[in-house]
């Protein structure tokens, strides 16, 4: 099978989706890999890397779409991208539905493109075997990312997490109990600030208890204690996951004005439209903005920030996968992985993505009907 790695051409995207280790397993069994050049420079690896383990180093953005048979990438494609894509071809990448323009999805439609989102990828227990890696990564920056703009010189409360003796800590609310909120409120609380987990499901926040303990405190989610929780809230922090839908607005316009001036609030759901309504998508170079004197932070690929780490940890992510299609073919892992079925929004020009299709007004088509018996 010929594999292609491209360069990433969303704005300060920094990670690849495969490091040398995972080329080196993929040229190993006999695949050729086409790397474009300078596609790892960004998280520290070089082409001399790529090259050493067996890729194939290749020039312009075009030739590497031309010559493979499966595009692997970070970040969605663009236009330019997928018209370089025909039917049979496959692609693999995150699929950031909140922020997706439709004119991509039409075009992927259209040219018959086989598309997977990482996200998408459900195991039948309900977790998310790629998109999982990425979450504990970005919880584990919000505290760095929450001190940094809780300091005075750029507007915040000028207040320290953890607090000191006399002095309490800081009150961070985060809504969601999923992997990001998890490893955020385990991290926070770590450094000593006062943590409050908020969650529509009591069993994920009695287990959240039995891991962290008295650490932190848990809430169910509902309108009256949100509000009441936004209000004191220093740092908020909006970490829902509606699996392969928009995420709802649980913080209204008028409740952020009610929040407390120079507070923090970081959207790690704007990927998927944000769950503060008052969100909207920053870069790495210009990460926030500040509305009714709250600073919001609602940068889409946080990760990229520490874009080796992101880079190796989805290579382990997503290389077992690649290693299955490579091996029996795309239909086949279809056809063998419930995970990797509910994870294609598109195959040969079918949309089989219900919440996708409905998005986007596309006709739904089950993906089992379409696989070879």
């Amino acid at each position: 099978m010929n594999i292609g790695i491209p360069n990433e051409v969303s704005v300060e995207e920094r990670r690849v989706a495969l490091t040398p280790v995972g080329v080196y397993a993929l040229t190993n069994e006999g695949h050729t890999v086409y790397v474009e050049k300078g596609a790892g420079e960004s998280c520290g690896f070089s082409d001399q890397e790529f090259l050493e383990v067996g890729a194939e180093l290749v020039f312009s953005h075009e030739e590497v779409f031309l010559r493979s048979d499966l595009i692997v990438k970070v970040e969605p494609p663009i236009e330019d991208e997928v018209a370089f894509l025909e039917s049979g071809n496959m692609l693999f990448s995150f699929l950031n539905l909140g922020i997706m323009r439709k004119p991509v999805i039409d075009l992927l439609n259209k040219n018959g493109v086989t598309a997977l989102g990482y996200e998408f990828t459900e195991q039948p227990d309900g977790t998310l075997p790629i998109l999982i890696a990425m979450s504990e990564i970005a919880g584990g920056l919000l505290p760095q990312i929450a001190g940094r703009f809780l300091e005075s010189n750029v507007g915040g409360r000028g207040i320290a997490l953890a607090g000191v003796a006399g002095i309490p800590p800081a009150n961070v609310v985060i809504l969601g109990a999923g992997t990001v909120g998890f490893t955020a409120a385990s991290a926070f609380a770590a450094l000593g600030a006062q943590v409050l987990i908020m969650d529509r499901n009591i069993d994920r926040l009695r287990e959240v208890t039995r891991l962290l303990g008295k650490r932190i405190s848990t809430s169910i989610v509902t309108p009256l204690l949100v509000e009441r929780a936004a209000r004191f809230a220093d740092v908020l922090v909006g970490a829902v996951l509606i699996h392969g839908s928009k995420t709802p607005h649980l913080i209204s316009k008028e409740l952020v004005k009610e929040m407390k001036p120079g507070a923090v609030s970081i959207d790690v759901a704007i990927d998927q439209g944000g769950c503060i309504e008052t969100s909207r998508p920053t870069t790495l170079s210009s990460p926030v903005f500040v509305e009714d004197g709250v600073i919001h932070y609602c940068v889409p690929n946080i990760t990229a920030s520490v874009a080796r780490t992101a880079s190796h940890a989805l290579n382990n992510s997503i290389l077992p996968w690649i290693m299955q299609v490579s091996r029996i073919g795309l239909e086949k892992v279809f056809q063998k992985y419930s995970c990797l079925r509910k994870g294609a929004y598109f195959y040969r020009g079918h949309a089989t993505s219900k919440s996708l299709a409905e998005l986007f007004e596309l006709e739904y088509t089950d993906l089992q009907s379409q696989l070879p018996q």
